[in-house]
């Protein structure tokens, strides 16, 4: 083989080397789109072609679980939770998924979470937590899950030095959110994975 013939393989090989992860780039940031848009068809159709492409983040740093999760979307959140999707790859800002829940009050889905493997006192760039995030949004039965599947409730924030406890005690018009840290309530029967043990259960046909 010439060495004109060497050259041009190395160019090709590289030329694919480079084109696959662009590639896999592309149907990445398409897949977050068609969820977020709401195209169910198109985004299934797409990832059970390219399994890879499930945590694959678009412009705005967001996956699609993230996207599912902050629309409250019961359906693609249990959908990808089971598929696999890592329920601790945070967004830009470094909400976790399990943060992300708690913001938006998505209960059934941080229980999810927490069975996937979710780590229960994973911070965000302000050091909050999905415990504070719990507290800030009142949400008393999501506090006690936390706690239950051992929240820290005096780790401090890097925004105000603030813990979840410091912050139920300011909310004195929901006594109950301290008076849940401070028993340590337990959720009995809390499920642990998404209500279907069968991804076909999450319709989105």
């Amino acid at each position: 083989m010439s060495w004109l013939t060497h050259l041009m393989v190395g160019i090709v090989a590289g030329t694919m080397a480079t084109a696959a992860p662009a590639q896999l780039a592309s149907d990445g940031e398409k897949f977050v789109t068609l969820v977020r848009e709401g195209d169910n068809a198109g985004a299934l159709a797409l990832l059970q072609s390219k399994a890879i492409i499930i945590d694959s983040a678009d412009s705005r740093g967001d996956t699609a679980l993230l996207v599912a999760l902050k629309g409250r979307d019961p359906a693609w959140s249990g959908h990808l939770i089971q598929a696999g999707a890592d329920p601790n790859l945070a967004a830009r800002n470094g909400d976790t998924p399990l943060i992300v829940a708690a913001r938006v009050g998505f209960n059934d889905a941080a229980h999810w979470l927490l069975g996937a493997g979710a780590k229960v006192d994973g911070a965000n760039k302000m050091g909050e937590t999905a415990l504070i995030a719990a507290v800030q949004e009142r949400n008393v039965r999501l506090v006690e899950l936390l706690l239950a599947a051992g929240a820290n409730p005096d780790r401090t924030d890097s925004a105000a030095g603030f813990s979840a406890r410091d912050y139920a005690k300011r909310e004195t018009r929901f006594p109950q959110l301290l008076a849940a840290i401070e028993a340590g309530k337990r959720v009995p029967g809390a499920p642990s994975k998404p209500a279907s043990d069968k991804l076909d259960d999450f319709k989105l046909n």
